[in-house]
């Protein structure tokens, strides 16, 4: 016979908490285990089938390290490998001295208009690298207006790469220098104050020794970008080779595949040495915090505070002449010949060609990149930060998480290639479409999201989760009820850092995408290489006009939001 429900035994009420607690455990586990899953799936197996790749000849037989032998026996491919390397260093040398002293005038004067300053050193981090590219053709090309100045040098090779590197890697470098100066301990130099300590000392023992990590950082960033970009070089190179533009012609050029993936691995290298030391540095910077530090706050100093201001306003008219020249260039015939303004470049060169529709595929895709990059970084830094238990998956979690920021795009963008084009592979039919665009610009740009939410989460104490487990409230329900609301300044930055890049990005897409899937970056690549620069300029300038509308948006978004859903970090007088 059925047992009957009131003959059933009782459950005690602590069992039944267990059962719970162990169930929700479990579920996010089991997350935390698909987190894993996912990371390795779309970053671990495409940079594997790299390596296979490249002990392979092209009929799939082993061969070793042949491949690597016949490269660098070529005289002209080895000079790219030195090329890269002197350039990147070149440009690194250059940008951050002047990204540190920006930063210096920004947080150790008294001058006025530091916050319009601010943004406009940060402008080019709206615009793709092409656009610098095509901005110093206009000025110092065959027909630029400066060309003059430099003494019959051409701007097409190593002075227009180098150039336009400076340009578009400044602001990166600005905000890792800014931060590590804000991070000065104000205690220091107020002792430097009452002993009589002359500023010059000052600056030596206790700003420079303060920021050398930051500025270690800057450097490894810098080098790091500019190894891996690909436009720049392509629109500006001229003839000069480098690592990145081999990979191109190798892939797309002779279809070698095999040989792709060797100098594939070999631009890994420097950018991996670069991100190693970076990640050294960074743990380093963390143990100089201090519960006890107070921030500086710099005197007035006519002579200093105007010098730093001049300084500025120099470097940011420079940075405005550069985006202002692509401007001008859409909005005018035929340069330089015909200089009056018409929108023939928007109408006819994008519209009535068609082109335009790689623009809205571009805002398609940073779309679901924002969304959905945003919804699973933050959900996977949340379990890594919540979850109990596994030490392990948490630790193969962390070194998944960091390692994006060590592959440069064109390594990423090839992976994908033989990943997922691959007839075996059951995702074969992602390759040329949206969502494989999609996924590989996520995981480009994963690390630095992933830290920007793990530091928010950090700051969210573990009480809360804590109370409500006794509460008996499911982990999900605490999620959306009290994690999302108190990090949502972090859950709004993380998108708006992924649309930006997402709209300017190309090394990583230069190779996925299909002609119904085209992206406006690759659309100013292929202008530019028709000649069709008016049209080129235009595409960029409508980039620039879309993620500084965004990033508008966000500011006044997240104003409104903050002062709903954030008013008790307001302290209130008693």
């Amino acid at each position: 016979m059925p047992t009957s429900a009131s003959t059933l035994p009782a459950v005690p009420m602590p069992a039944r908490l267990t059962l719970r607690a162990h169930w929700q455990d479990r579920l996010a586990q089991g997350l935390l285990l698909a987190s894993c899953v996912a990371l390795a799936l779309f970053l671990l197996a495409p940079l594997a089938m790299i390596l296979i790749k490249s002990v392979q000849d092209k009929d799939g037989v082993f061969v070793g390290l042949q491949q690597f032998r016949e490269y660098l026996a070529t005289p002209a491919l080895k000079e790219s490998i030195w090329n890269t390397l002197w350039v990147s260093t070149s440009v690194t040398l250059i940008v951050v001295p002047l990204a540190f002293v920006y930063a210096y005038a920004l947080t150790r004067s008294c001058m006025r208009g530091k916050g319009a300053l601010r943004v406009i050193a940060l402008t080019p981090i709206l615009a793709p690298s092409l656009l610098s590219a095509i901005s110093f053709i206009q000025w110092f090309g065959t027909q630029g207006l400066l060309k003059f100045m430099l003494g019959g040098a051409s701007i097409y090779g190593p002075i227009g790469i180098i150039m336009s590197a400076v340009y578009a890697t400044f602001p990166h470098a600005l905000m890792i220098v800014l931060t590590a100066l804000l991070l000065s301990d104000g205690r220091l130099y107020e002792v430097a104050e009452s002993l009589r300590t002359p500023t010059w000392r000052k600056f030596f023992t206790i700003t420079l020794p303060g920021a050398k990590y930051g500025l270690v950082s800057a450097a490894m960033v810098v080098f790091s970008y500019t190894v891996s970009d690909f436009g720049i070089p392509k629109v500006i190179g001229g003839n000069f080779n480098i690592l990145a533009i081999d990979i191109f012609k190798q892939v797309i050029g002779q279809q070698n595949f095999n040989k792709g993936a060797v100098v594939g691995l070999i631009l890994l290298l420097p950018v991996l040495l670069a991100f190693i030391v970076d990640w050294s540095m960074q743990g380093r910077l963390h143990a100089q915090f201090s519960a006890r530090a107070v921030p500086y706050v710099p005197k007035r100093s006519p002579w200093f505070d105007t010098s730093m201001f001049a300084y500025c306003c120099i470097v940011s008219l420079l940075l405005l002449l550069v985006l202002g020249m692509a401007i001008y260039t859409s909005f005018i015939k035929l340069w330089p010949y015909d200089k009056s303004f018409s929108l023939r470049h928007y109408t006819y060169g994008l519209i009535d060609a068609g082109v335009i529709s790689s623009f809205f595929n571009s805002l398609e895709m940073a779309l679901y990149v924002a969304l959905f990059g945003t919804i699973f970084i933050f959900g996977v830094a949340y379990l890594l930060e919540k979850t109990r238990g596994m030490p392990l998956a948490k630790s193969a979690l962390r070194l998944l998480a960091a390692m994006p920021m060590a592959v440069p795009g064109m390594v990423l963008g090839l992976g994908y290639i033989l990943f997922f084009n691959h007839p075996d592979n059951p995702l074969n039919g992602m390759y040329h479409t949206m969502t494989i665009l999609v996924l590989a610009t996520i995981v480009h740009y994963y690390t630095s999201s992933h830290l920007t939410a793990v530091t928010a989460l950090k700051a969210l104490d573990n009480e809360f989760e804590a109370v409500s487990a006794s509460l008996k409230v499911p982990f999900y329900k605490t999620f959306f009820r009290v994690t999302v609301p108190v990090c949502l300044p972090a859950i709004l930055d993380i998108g708006r850092y992924l649309f930006v890049n997402a709209m300017v990005t190309i090394s990583a897409v230069v190779f996925l995408y299909s002609p119904t899937t085209q992206l406006a970056a690759v659309a100013i690549l292929n202008m530019d290489e028709a000649g069709e620069v008016g049209a080129a300029a235009a595409m960029a300038t409508l980039i620039v006009v879309s993620s500084t509308l965004v990033c508008v948006a966000y500011a006044l978004l997240t104003r409104f939001l903050l002062t709903r859903t954030q008013q008790w970090r307001v302290a209130h007088a008693s």
